[in-house]
């Protein structure tokens, strides 16, 4: 093998493993892409054109599409399938997230573009870095499309094809129903809420001077009267002094903060973003779990829903416990479902379930013992 044939399966692997590790990735968590893809909608529909705002409601939908195109994408390239059209898809929406990664990072729009959704955090420049090299990967199987030949005939290709879609499109319905097979968010089941609210190290400081044309770093500020001139200051360890969770707060508006209360004891938190849009097939079940474990914890409300709009939703299912207001993103980023449970001892997450998965109160009691 010489060193263009080398080089043409490096780039063909390299790309068609990262568009398939990105892909599979963020269909375990389809909810997620959907919250981005919102964002992302929100962002064009005030910058560019109120047409975006037609594609929020169907943001679930666009983005399972494009999270299944990505997998098969890499699929194709790896078994070098219909190339010609292939690579032109590649060229295209690599093109475009290129454009949607710079214009993130350049403006300040969207802080994390969830290319590999909560798995690997990105800031908007390294998501732009990344599109940049992706680019020229995918301009050189571009270029040389011609060459690669099907390491399949047609047949064997669209079956190849079609199976990797319709496993994709059933792993992302069975994550849309129930909850993503791997939580990579920190409420996941077995966390310390309290404990992801503190910072692992104590911030840093770094200090950057100039003296006789000469930049200086140091820990300690440095005075003017030795000839050092004051260039900037940045914390060097922002990641490992930034908690996981910044914002977790919960408050009523007859009781007050409730956030240090909640960790306290035994809670089960029924969880609804939106009590005027959750899904009721499960309430009965979900009120029966509640009046059964009365006593074995301390059961309560935590939505963002107005206040007059959850306290009709908690008359119409006998709902006979407090609630607690929170932010819509913290409410999101503590169960892919609306409504959900979650159970926690002292803090600790001791379960959740998608409404499609509610337990029995034995099955609860059990993760306490």
């Amino acid at each position: 093998m010489n060193f263009k044939n080398l080089l043409d399966n490096v780039i063909r692997f390299l790309t068609g493993g990262l568009f398939i590790f990105s892909g599979l990735i963020k269909l375990n968590d389809p909810v997620g892409t959907e919250i981005k893809m919102e964002e992302y909608f929100e962002v064009f529909a005030n910058d560019f054109a109120d047409f975006f705002h037609y594609l929020i409601p169907y943001a679930l939908e666009i983005g399972m599409f494009l999270l299944i195109l990505e997998v098969v994408l890499g699929v194709a390239v790896l078994i070098n399938y219909r190339m010609r059209l292939t690579t032109k898809i590649l060229l295209i929406l690599i093109i475009f997230f290129t454009f949607l990664t710079f214009y993130s990072a350049y403006f300040n729009k969207v802080t994390d573009c969830g290319c590999f959704g909560d798995a690997i955090p990105l800031t908007p420049w390294q998501s732009f870095s990344k599109d940049v090299v992706l680019i020229i990967l995918i301009f050189h199987l571009f270029w040389y499309r011609n060459k690669f030949l099907p390491i399949t005939n047609v047949k064997t290709g669209n079956i190849i094809t079609g199976s990797v879609t319709v496993v994709c499109l059933v792993l992302g319905i069975f994550a849309v129903e129930h909850l993503p097979y791997i939580d990579f968010r920190p409420y996941k089941v077995g966390d310390s809420i309290p404990a992801n609210m503190l910072p692992r190290e104590l911030p840093v400081g770094e200090y950057t001077f100039i003296k006789d044309g000469k930049k200086i770093k140091s820990k300690q500020y440095l005075p003017e009267s030795f000839g050092y001139i004051y260039v900037s200051y940045e914390i060097i360890n922002s990641k490992e002094s930034t908690p996981k969770i910044t914002d977790y707060n919960l408050w009523n508006p007859d009781i007050g903060d409730y956030t240090a209360e909640s960790f306290k004891g035994r809670k089960l938190f029924f969880i609804t973003l939106d009590a005027a849009v959750a899904n009721t097939k499960s309430m009965d079940k979900i009120s029966s779990l509640i009046k059964e474990l009365e006593g074995f914890v301390s059961p309560m409300v935590i939505t963002s829903s107005n206040p007059s709009v959850i306290e009709t939703f908690r008359h119409e299912y006998q709902l006979a416990i407090p609630y607690f207001l929170s932010d819509a993103t913290v409410i999101k980023a503590m169960i892919r479902s609306n409504p959900g449970v979650m159970v926690l001892e002292e803090g600790i997450v001791k379960g959740k379930w998608h409404y499609n998965d509610i337990p029995d109160p034995e099955e609860v009691k059990k993760l306490f013992d």
